[in-house]
Parts: C-alpha cells; sequence; structure tokens
C-alpha cells in the first residue's frame, strides 16, 4: 500500500460531512492531499520528469497548473480584470517544471498560497446556490469544478509517479 491506513492524512473514520458544502470541501481536501501524497519524496529531477514525448507532463508541472488555476478561479468572481498569471503565456505552468529545486520551492508555496486565497474567498460565501462574479458563477459551479480539476489531476499523478519510481494506489 502507499501509506498505512492507520497513517494517511486523508483517512476520515468520522461520519460523513452533513450538507452539500461540507462535502464538496471534504472532497477537495482528499484530492488535494492525495496529489501532495503522490509528489513526497521525490527529488526535483523526479518531479520535473515527463510522461511521455511528446507530452510535457510531470508532477511539478500538475502542481504548477493546478496553483494557476486556483489563481484563475478568483478571477471568475472577484470584480475587475483577473489577477495575472503566475507563469506567464498558455502551458508556462507546465513548460517552466524545470528540475531546479527553487523551481519545486516555489510550486509548492505558489499552490498552498493560491489554495488558501481561493479558500478564504469563497468561504465568505457559504450558499452554494449563490451567484458571483461577472458570469453569475454559483459556488456550487465553482466548487464541483475544482474537485473535478483535482480528481482529473491526481489520476495524472498516479501514472507519473509510477513511471518515476513504481509506486501505485490509493
Amino acid at each position: 500500500m502507499w501509506v498505512d491506513p492507520d497513517e494517511d492524512p486523508r483517512d476520515n473514520t468520522e461520519a460523513s460531512p452533513d450538507g452539500e458544502l461540507a462535502t464538496l470541501q471534504d472532497y477537495l481536501r482528499s484530492y488535494r492531499l492525495t496529489l501532495l501524497m503522490k509528489c513526497d519524496g521525490l527529488s526535483a529531477e523526479q518531479l520535473a520528469r515527463r510522461s511521455v514525448p511528446p507530452s510535457n507532463l510531470s508532477l511539478l508541472g500538475l502542481l504548477r497548473h493546478l496553483a494557476e488555476v486556483e489563481r484563475d478561479w478568483r478571477g471568475w468572481i472577484l470584480p475587475g480584470e483577473p489577477p495575472p498569471k503566475l507563469y506567464g503565456s498558455r502551458d508556462a505552468d507546465f513548460d517552466g517544471a524545470v528540475a531546479d529545486p527553487a523551481v519545486v520551492d516555489a510550486a509548492y508555496a505558489d499552490l498552498a498560497r493560491e489554495q488558501a486565497a481561493t479558500d478564504a474567498l469563497l468561504a465568505e460565501h457559504p450558499d452554494p446556490a449563490e451567484r458571483l462574479g461577472k458570469d453569475s458563477i454559483a459556488v456550487r459551479e465553482l466548487l464541483v469544478h475544482r474537485v473535478e480539476e483535482y480528481a482529473r489531476h491526481c489520476g495524472h499523478a498516479d501514472l507519473l509517479r509510477e513511471c518515476v519510481d513504481g509506486r501505485v494506489g490509493q
């Protein structure tokens, strides 16, 4: 097994959360932890390792990509212009994922900061039916989209980690 079930930070032996908002937040938390677990213990070179040519997909790229999309989601609901891109043009989050410890440290810091900022903004809107931003997106839709994005990329991360060192599962 990937991690001893008694030490799995995602394990929730308590009853499932009550309510739609708490359930979506619980799933998001679990997928975020899964992504970090898939990256845990790897060197900068291993995190930056590409899947198969010509793909630019890597675990480090996924960390950077998810920081970028957290930032983008805030742009959907904040007034005014969306925040500038973290890494530049399209695919820069993946293209700039190079085997440099400073890039790795920055990716983890960027992801934590962007997640916290999006979480804080959404905490101000606890009604899942509330509509926000110029496109009137429901809080529910934004939360479901976040869960979907992390879930999809956790599948990618599972395959990428298997290519790096053979570890699979959970």
